[in-house]
């Protein structure tokens, strides 16, 4: 089960403290310049919620507020994550359009998968889906690996294939030789997780 986590606001709609993203989300996004932080412990969180907010998003200096605001994310875009229970584990991914949460595309739980496949196989579902209606929105992810994996079209994982996950290693295959006969114009963004929350598209389960 994933550890939870507490979401810590100082400048948002309501400032305090908040016991998951969806929670955290309300209060923040959207909001000019909102300023949160997530924490392992009440404990934690509460104490850096008594505390400069400056403290914990910049390591003691403080920066422009650009750094800790939302007004800077592209909300006409689409954003992509993964989640996985174990390392290999249960596997899934999802899109979801940043300017009003909605889920886009929604793939089925699949078996010992890793969560880098996922967020490969998210990115390249994402490409895939804007090519197919013409969209020239960007894309956010929150995964470097992925956005290496899909410059050099290879999903560089060193799981195993087996008869478990033989769904995922096909989907990875076609995902490999999508972006090898494909071109694409779709701007791909790294989500700055540390300044703006979680990414849209995450499941919660941190």
């Amino acid at each position: 089960m994933a550890k939870q986590k507490f979401y810590v606001v100082w400048q948002g709609v309501t400032p305090g403290i908040y016991h998951s993203w969806d929670e955290c989300k309300v209060q923040t996004v959207g909001f000019e310049n909102a300023r949160y932080k997530s924490f392992s412990t009440e404990e934690e969180a509460r104490k850096a919620f008594s505390e400069n907010p400056w403290k914990h998003l910049s390591n003691g200096k403080k920066k422009p507020s650009i750094f800790s605001s939302t007004a800077n994310i592209i909300k006409d875009s689409l954003s992509v994550d993964a989640a996985c229970s174990g390392n290999p584990g249960k596997m899934e991914y999802r899109g979801v359009y940043v300017g009003n949460n909605a889920e886009v595309f929604r793939s089925p739980v699949l078996e010992d998968g890793t969560n880098n496949i996922g967020e490969f196989l998210a990115l390249v579902h994402g490409l895939a889906l804007l090519k197919q209606k013409k969209s020239e929105i960007p894309i956010y992810t929150d995964s470097i690996n992925a956005i290496k994996w899909v410059e050099k079209k290879k999903c560089n994982t060193k799981l195993e294939h087996t008869e478990c996950n033989d769904e995922i290693f096909d989907l990875i295959a076609r995902a490999e030789k999508w972006l090898q006969e494909n071109k694409y114009s779709t701007r791909i963004l790294k989500w700055e997780t540390e300044h703006w929350g979680e990414i849209p598209a995450d499941f919660g389960r941190k």
